[in-house]
């Protein structure tokens, strides 16, 4: 069977909580990486056959968020989209679906990916059509109720966190000790320039000025274990998941392109990876962490592969003991695991997230030339979705 393969990736910096990119909506990010990789790789917006794009925060965001980007990028109207929320594995599942696409012959060429713009949730006010005759109003922020709380149990995805914690006997050293390890490779990895390829500066306007944003700014240089040591446990009073070691509340945005592989030949464009396999499975939601264990274990099982056989992995760190315990159990080499840092550091803005990780591996697996790469998350929810590469 003819292979599917990416063309073009891209991402944007990933902001922190009210920071660079609170104020841009994820519909502009997405359109201008869009716009931006079709302008670099030279291909006319009227090739596209489809748009699907990852978006877990959509509460006033206007109907269907993808098919905006895909219009605000200049694409013609005839190019349909469509918006896909799998949670924290949306941004992955819509390179899922284009692979499909793809393959069934419903599609020629499909851009996927993933946007979000975590600062600009709003609060909602259920019931208030029928009005509340008696007693308070309550509103409800979308960023939890939609994003971070588990609607089986009703309590954040943090205590799924200590569920782990407590399962597997991970200590607060560890955790911390992991979420130090995530920083001080982002950070290196910032400094070095290892991001540059694969972020697209985004012009950001204000009522004041005009800038250029092009890094990531959740990463903390100089993090120790003495600082995180220091803070309060997050979500139970004896737990031992802070805001240190998990991954943050953040904005941003992450595209691919996608086509047959005869037709970036036809077109004279760069391969920089075919899809070999793809997966999504479920556990769980009380352990959701765990969802990359048996992801991964079908994704490699689809693409003939051992887990020596990988070169490279961008496994998303939603916490640093949901990634020791999948670490643990799959007998991963860390020394091939986020070498440039992980959502702890980089953040997590959950649309994307999927996406963010996939265009970091291609563009770190072009930098060492390797072979095989995978890519998995945790999903709220109790789930895991995971993609295999290769070049």
């Amino acid at each position: 069977m003819e292979s599917v393969v990416i063309v073009a990736a891209g991402r944007t910096g990933i902001g922190k909580f009210g920071g660079m990119l609170s104020r841009t909506p994820a519909t502009e990010m997405g359109a201008h990486l869009i716009r931006t990789l079709l302008l670099r790789i030279g291909l006319a917006s009227e090739a596209i056959s489809e748009v699907i794009l990852g978006q877990v925060l959509t509460a006033g965001c206007g109907q269907n968020p993808a098919r905006q980007s895909a219009l605000g990028a200049g694409l013609p109207d005839a190019v349909p989209g469509f918006t896909v929320n799998k949670v924290c594995g949306s941004g992955l599942k819509a390179v899922h679906l284009a692979t499909q696409a793809i393959l069934c012959g419903d599609a020629d060429i499909v851009i996927a990916g993933g946007q979000e713009n975590m600062s600009l949730a709003p609060h909602v006010m259920p019931h208030s059509r029928s009005g509340t005759r008696l007693g308070d109003i309550v509103l409800k922020d979308t960023v939890l109720v939609d994003g971070l709380l588990d609607a089986y149990h009703h309590y954040h995805m943090g205590v799924t966190a200590e569920n782990i914690a407590k399962r597997y006997g991970f200590s607060r050293e560890e955790q911390d000790e992991y979420a130090c390890e995530s920083h001080r490779k982002a950070a290196e990895a910032q400094q070095s320039g290892r991001f540059d390829d694969e972020i697209i500066p985004m012009e950001i306007t204000d009522r004041r000025h005009a800038s250029v944003f092009a890094r990531d700014e959740y990463i903390r240089p100089g993090t120790t274990r003495a600082a995180l040591a220091a803070l309060s446990p997050a979500f139970t009073s004896n737990g031992t998941v802070t805001a240190g070691n998990a991954s943050g509340i953040n904005d941003g945005a992450a595209v691919v392109i996608l086509m047959k592989e005869f037709k970036a030949a036809e077109l004279g464009l760069p391969v920089l990876a075919r899809i070999k396999a793809y997966s999504s499975a479920g556990v769980d939601p009380a352990f959701m962490g765990l969802g990359p264990i048996p992801a991964t274990r079908l994704c490699l099982q689809k693409a003939g592969w051992t887990h020596e056989d990988v070169d490279l992995m961008e496994i998303n760190e939603a916490f640093a003991v949901q990634a020791l315990a999948i670490n643990r159990d799959m007998g991963w080499d860390p020394d091939k695991i986020n070498v440039n840092g992980g959502a702890i550091a980089l953040g997590h803005p959950i649309g994307a997230s999927g996406c963010r990780l996939l265009v970091t591996l291609l563009h770190e697996m072009k930098r060492r030339d390797a072979k095989r790469g995978l890519t998995s998350l945790c999903i709220g929810g109790g789930m895991g979705v995971a993609l295999a590469i290769e070049r």
